[in-house]
């Protein structure tokens, strides 16, 4: 179980209620987003994608010493089942996009309680994207979830590939970011998590990109630690927008 901090929860909406607010569940795609693949990334973050792949390839090497063969392989969600159960009830979640998935298996994995994780979440359809297998079924999806993805791009890349994360959602995102160091290193020995930040430099990415997509509601996480997060909450520029207080904390 992971232990998570609510922050800055004054005068926040209650859970559930940017559906009617932020979200026209007949609609998917409130702007026009060109899906550039060749843009999304810069030559570095290009780079640093190869090594992810050798990693995959040929496993690495860790700062305690040892050298692991399976690389990224562990479902992250199973850490906050619990959580995006509710975000997704809530939101009446039915598809997912999981935005770099590693090996994240949705249907042949039985680690939610004995369940996959379609089968866990009463979910109808589930994509996944991670460009360090090749592997890209990336399409609108009524949630996207990104879980330990973002400290791993390159940090002129970050605000491109949360653009590209929110252009899939019609409903809602679920994100979480690791700000510590990983236990992984990179073929060239540098920390696997490059972009490491606190949890208010991300809320404040986050912020400002998700302006450009105001009826998508997205749900921040930020770990501190393996086993804890601190937890912002959900919110949509919609309902900021209708809010009639102009200091706006959430």
């Amino acid at each position: 179980m992971i232990a998570y901090a609510l922050k800055n929860a004054s005068r926040m909406p209650q859970l559930g209620t940017p559906i009617a607010d932020c979200t026209d569940h007949n609609v998917i795609g409130v702007v026009d987003v060109s899906h550039d693949t060749q843009n999304l990334f810069s030559a570095k973050g290009t780079k640093l994608i190869e090594l992810y792949s050798q990693m995959v390839a040929e496993g690495y090497d860790t700062r305690s010493g040892d050298r692991i063969k399976s690389t990224y392989n562990d479902f992250e969600l199973v850490k906050f089942k619990n959580v995006v159960c509710e975000h997704f009830k809530a939101y009446e979640v039915k598809s997912v996009l999981d935005y770099g998935c590693g090996g994240s298996d949705w249907e042949n994995q039985k680690i939610f309680n004995g369940k996959s994780a379609i089968d866990y979440f009463g979910l109808t359809k589930a994509f996944r994207y991670e460009p360090a297998r090749n592997l890209d079924e990336r399409q609108a999806a009524d949630a996207v979830i990104c879980f330990d993805v973002m400290e791993l791009v390159f940090i002129s890349d970050a605000p491109n590939v949360l653009r590209d994360i929110l252009s899939y959602a019609s409903k809602l995102a679920v994100i979480n970011v690791a700000c510590y160091p990983a236990n992984a290193l990179l073929p060239n020995g540098e920390n696997a998590h490059i972009t490491q930040r606190p949890p208010h430099w991300w809320k404040g990415l986050v912020d400002a990109v998700s302006i450009e997509f105001p009826h998508v509601s997205v749900s921040l996480f930020c770990s501190t630690a393996y086993n804890k997060a601190e937890a912002f909450p959900i919110f949509c520029d919609a309902v900021r927008q209708a809010d009639p207080c102009f200091e706006i904390r959430y």
